[in-house]
């Protein structure tokens, strides 16, 4: 366990030295926080949150605003186009969990790096405020849910399954990265 502690803790430390390194658009916010030690589940997540959200962020700040609307085959979805999506599908799901917090309003057309960072950075603050509304037994409480995933799950399994899914795009956009000569941010060495 203190192992798996002292790799996660080299690994922001890590990413804590890229995104200083990270072009910055003008007036943009740190991306989320990590908490330290957690006791609660929902301390957990909220990190796992922030972890993931975090990453997206960075991936989509080291991408030049003029490589944006690059596609590796004309069939898959621009850059700026998969950045999008992963705040798009997080805010549809992030709805259902019955949240009282607003959700942030997304442009679909956004095609701007900056607008599409700003995005991404609003819907992973609009996350952790929804994870934070509940607690321990809520977040085990079984709500209705996408079709895909069954007529039932719980709030966590949902949370995860965006999650997950933020990371299936993630390593879709390291290929773009790749793709255009950028090595991604985590897995760059400090």
């Amino acid at each position: 366990m203190l192992h798996i502690r002292l790799s996660l803790l080299t690994l922001l430390t890590g990413w804590t030295a890229i995104w200083a390194q990270a072009p910055q658009p003008a007036k943009a916010q740190p991306p989320p926080t990590f908490m330290g030690p957690c006791s609660t589940v929902s301390c957990e997540v909220q990190n796992d949150w922030s972890r993931n959200n975090v990453l997206i962020y960075l991936a989509a700040s080291v991408m030049p605003e003029e490589k944006y609307g690059f596609k590796p085959v004309p069939e898959e979805q621009t850059f700026g186009e998969r950045v999008l999506h992963v705040a798009q599908v997080n805010v549809s799901i992030l709805q259902e969990l019955g949240a009282k917090t607003a959700p942030p309003v997304i442009d679909p057309k956004a095609t701007s790096k900056a607008e599409a960072m700003a995005v991404v950075q609003k819907v992973g603050e609009y996350g952790l405020a929804v994870i934070k509304e509940f607690g321990e037994q809520q977040l085990l409480t079984r709500v209705a849910s996408p079709p895909f995933m069954g007529p039932m799950s719980t709030r966590q399994r949902m949370l995860y399954f965006l999650m997950t899914h933020s990371q299936d795009t993630y390593g879709q956009l390291v290929v773009y990265l790749r793709m255009n000569g950028i090595v991604p941010p985590a897995s760059r060495q400090p």
